[in-house]
């Protein structure tokens, strides 16, 4: 099997080179970019597994350069290195479609274990093959397969990885409660502060996809988790 090919975005070039040969050493394929506007030239150019990005850099700063990755690839996973320890920062990593985040300076083999839990899990939501994945909310149909989202027959939207699984989960216990901690554990893989507050990001995202079918309302139940109340379509 071939080694898993890195995009590294680190503008210290010192801790940009020890950090890929480090890398490299545990057999991983890295290409290391000196910046986020040179990161994005090569991500374009080049197929990846998984990013890791610096998130103050020159040019292009790491969250900007996760929107862009993301507006091509909606998979690939996205680890943010960074200074910055404030909750918004964070957060603000998580909405750039972070997959897990990391403080400098930092344990190279909690990075090495990360990456490999990462890599692993993903290669196992993309051998999974769930039963179920057709799903009919009011006027809205979800194929979770294909993470196709239409409304009344009428225009796809690509959800992205987390948004279609959030949906998915949500229309599984459609009109019934979905716990918040089976969401964080099933989806995040972790139960904490920053994982909570990303998926409430990504509720509000499904609030506003779904906002055109007044039958259909995510409510939150405080404390517990939420509810896909799906109604008389009439």
């Amino acid at each position: 099997m071939a080694n898993k090919k890195i995009l590294l975005v680190e503008d210290d070039p010192n801790f940009g080179t020890v950090l890929k040969d480090y890398l490299m050493l545990n057999d991983y394929s890295v290409t290391h970019a000196k910046d986020g506007l040179e990161g994005l030239i090569m991500f374009k150019n080049d197929e990846f597994d998984l990013c890791i990005l610096d998130v103050m850099m020159p040019r292009k700063d790491g969250f900007s350069l996760a929107k862009d990755i993301r507006t091509t690839n909606t998979d690939v996973p996205i680890v943010f290195l960074t200074a910055k320890t404030m909750k918004e920062d964070v957060l603000k990593g998580y909405e750039s479609g972070a997959d897990d985040y990391l403080n400098k300076p930092f344990d190279s083999e909690v990075l090495l274990h990360k990456i490999k839990a990462i890599l692993q899990r993903k290669e196992i939501d993309m051998s999974a093959d769930d039963e179920k994945h057709e799903f009919q909310i009011g006027k809205f149909f979800l194929n979770s397969k294909l993470r196709h989202l239409s409304y009344d027959g009428g225009e796809i939207r690509k959800l992205s990885p987390k948004e279609n699984k959030l949906l998915k989960m949500l229309a599984i216990h459609v009109n019934d409660l979905m716990p918040r901690e089976l969401a964080l554990t099933k989806i995040w893989r972790d139960d904490n502060y920053f994982t909570s507050r990303s998926m409430d990001v990504y509720i509000a995202k499904l609030r506003k996809y779904l906002k055109p079918d007044p039958s259909v309302e995510i409510v939150n139940i405080h404390g517990e988790g939420f509810r896909l109340i799906v109604g008389d379509a009439q």
